[in-house]
């Protein structure tokens, strides 16, 4: 004869509980390894960087591309590459490290910047891309005139491409690149909250 088999069911419940909660907690520290090492998702709060990016664009942000970070004290302990003109980059606030700016580079480490009349010009050659947008035709000291200056070593030179109404590197300095998180890349939700609707052409546009 067989015998029966004398199975508690309280330790089957035990079995798939304690299976549940590992399972869990490996999708947590998953989770966390790809914000901390790999990924992140953040969100446009303001226009600075219009039109390229709208209020309320939320966007993925690769934090690998330029290298690998220790967390918290964002040390580089793999070097990749480093930022590029023209490249969107999340960063570490200068003035505030609890928060986190996006800006586009205009300029590197090396690199002489020049602003006369509104018109970025870099190593003396005009640097006005089409994403650079004008919304306010008075000049400001400060703003609109600014250098010559040099960016110093393992620092960027940011802007917003709404340059009237940006907060930058021509008010605040320079960014060190230890203070860079990583780089923008896709828009993957867009919500308006002024009409209280979701910008559907926007979703999976690749920023440029």
């Amino acid at each position: 004869m067989k015998k029966k088999d004398n199975l508690d069911p309280k330790i089957g419940k035990k079995g798939k509980l304690r299976e549940n909660i590992e399972m869990i907690i490996i999708a947590v520290l998953l989770a966390l390894f790809i914000r901390t090492f790999i990924v992140q998702a953040f969100k446009i709060p303001s226009g600075s960087m219009l039109e390229t990016l709208q209020i309320g664009d939320h966007i993925l942000v690769n934090k690998f591309i330029y290298g690998v970070k220790l967390p918290f004290i964002q040390k580089t302990i793999i070097p990749i590459t480093n930022p590029k003109r023209g490249d969107i980059v999340v960063f570490r606030f200068p003035k505030d490290h609890s928060i986190d700016y996006i800006k586009r580079v205009v300029g590197v480490a090396g690199d002489t910047i020049e602003i006369i009349n509104k018109k970025v010009y870099v190593n003396k050659k005009l640097a006005e891309p089409d994403y650079a947008i004008h919304l306010d035709y008075h000049m400001m000291p400060g703003r609109d005139n600014f250098g010559p200056i040099v960016v110093p070593k393992k620092s960027l030179f940011v802007m917003g491409d709404n340059r009237d109404r940006s907060n930058d590197s021509r008010f605040w300095g320079f960014v060190e690149l230890e203070a860079v998180k990583g780089k923008a890349f896709i828009i993957y939700w867009s919500w308006n909250r002024d009409k209280f609707n979701v910008r559907w052409n926007r979703l999976g546009n690749l920023l440029k």
